[in-house]
């Protein structure tokens, strides 16, 4: 299995390891609980470095992510996220991904960490001329998420955080860092402006973006300062009640806002149409997947996926048989007790017929039948 340059780190701090998408990772490091409720009250730091990390740029570089993506990217100024879906020409869901635009000919790409290889063969065989730079290996990413968060990264850097908005990015120094960084090497990093001027430190890419559904950072770094600011991080954030958590909380958290898990709640067969929100497709321009997805609108007559909470006692699981009168309907995707609202919650496809919210269903959790209700999306929403 593949390590994390901050693996060992992990070690350290007792986490209980797991293998996901071959890589050895902390599911937890003392209970997904404690973790996923320090996230929502105050903050949380997770080691996301499997992630990829891909550089489309050159000549017509927007107009290639346009065509890759289901939302419009070139149009959005230097230093916007945009959350998209990747589709083959079937209009199904090969992956989803944040795009963030450094520059009208420079797009910065994160694939999930399962779906790297592929996405760096689909990516590079719709280029035109442009370049394609896989960083994947050479790029650290630290999640600080929870209301406290921005408190946190104001102990690492001077720069500005006031300022950046949700789904936006900078490159910054953490110069508060008692670890002072090494002269990057990587595409990401090398030759940029940095907010707060040219100070010693640890030179990063930082989004306000995350996964749990709260204000939060993405930190981007080179390798070699992996480990230091992974331990600045939780070093800083101590005093603000920060926990380090794994990939249970992890996804605790995302689903609790409705967020999906490649591989689980879409794996291939699925369409942006399916999955939804409606806003994920732009209409306005053309993309790879486009014309399948209207046919299929025109059509109608496919399933949906929805957000169920659970009426009675009982924990959904993926796999479990989602049922309309008694007769199964549907799978649950992803399921799990929600640790802030205390019930049990799951996504899964049912007919469209029975996607509405407030509709009725239950869900066989295994020997019983217990009720459920369809939502809007998230479960938890903040106040």
């Amino acid at each position: 299995m593949r390590k994390t340059l901050i693996h060992d780190e992990h070690i350290r701090l007792g986490a209980k390891m797991v293998s996901f998408a071959d890589w050895d990772m902390p599911i937890q490091y003392t209970s997904i609980i404690d973790e996923h409720m320090a996230v929502r009250q105050a903050v949380g730091a997770f080691d996301v470095s499997h992630m990829g990390d891909l550089i489309v740029r050159g000549k017509g570089a927007g107009f290639a992510m346009d065509m890759l993506c289901t939302n419009e990217v070139q149009c959005q100024p230097a230093g916007r996220c945009v959350y998209a879906h990747i589709l083959d020409e079937q209009g199904r869901i090969l992956d989803d991904t944040i795009v963030t635009v450094l520059s009208p000919e420079e797009y910065f790409m994160v694939p999930n960490a399962a779906t790297t290889g592929k996405m760096h063969s689909w990516v590079r065989g719709h280029l035109h001329g442009q370049e394609l730079v896989d960083m994947s290996s050479e790029l650290a990413c630290i999640a600080v998420q929870g209301p406290k968060a921005e408190a946190v990264l104001r102990e690492l850097t001077s720069a500005d955080l006031s300022s950046m908005k949700f789904f936006w990015a900078a490159f910054m120094i953490l110069d508060k860092m008692a670890q002072a960084g090494s002269d990057p090497r990587t595409a990401l990093l090398r030759g940029r402006e940095y907010a707060s001027g040219d100070r010693p430190g640890v030179k990063a890419f930082v989004s306000r973006t995350g996964y749990t559904g709260e204000d939060g950072f993405e930190i981007v770094c080179e390798n070699a300062d992996a480990v230091g600011v992974w331990r600045a991080v939780l070093e800083k954030g101590d005093r603000f009640g920060l926990k380090p958590a794994g990939l249970g909380a992890r996804d605790s958290l995302r689903l609790e806002k409705g967020f999906l898990l490649s591989g689980t709640d879409f794996d291939g067969t699925q369409t942006s149409l399916q999955t939804g929100p409606g806003w994920i497709v732009d209409w306005k321009h053309d993309f790879i997947g486009k014309q399948a997805l209207l046919q299929q609108k025109a059509a109608g007559g496919y399933d949906k996926l929805v957000c169920l909470v659970s009426e009675d006692r009982g924990i959904p699981r993926h796999g479990y048989d989602i049922l309309a009168d008694g007769k199964p309907v549907g799978k649950v995707t992803s399921g799990t007790m929600s640790p802030v609202l205390k019930k049990g919650i799951a996504m899964g496809y049912v007919p469209g017929s029975l996607s509405k919210p407030d509709t009725n269903l239950q869900i066989r959790i295994r020997e019983n039948v217990v009720n459920a209700r369809v939502v809007r999306p998230p479960f938890v929403r903040r106040d």
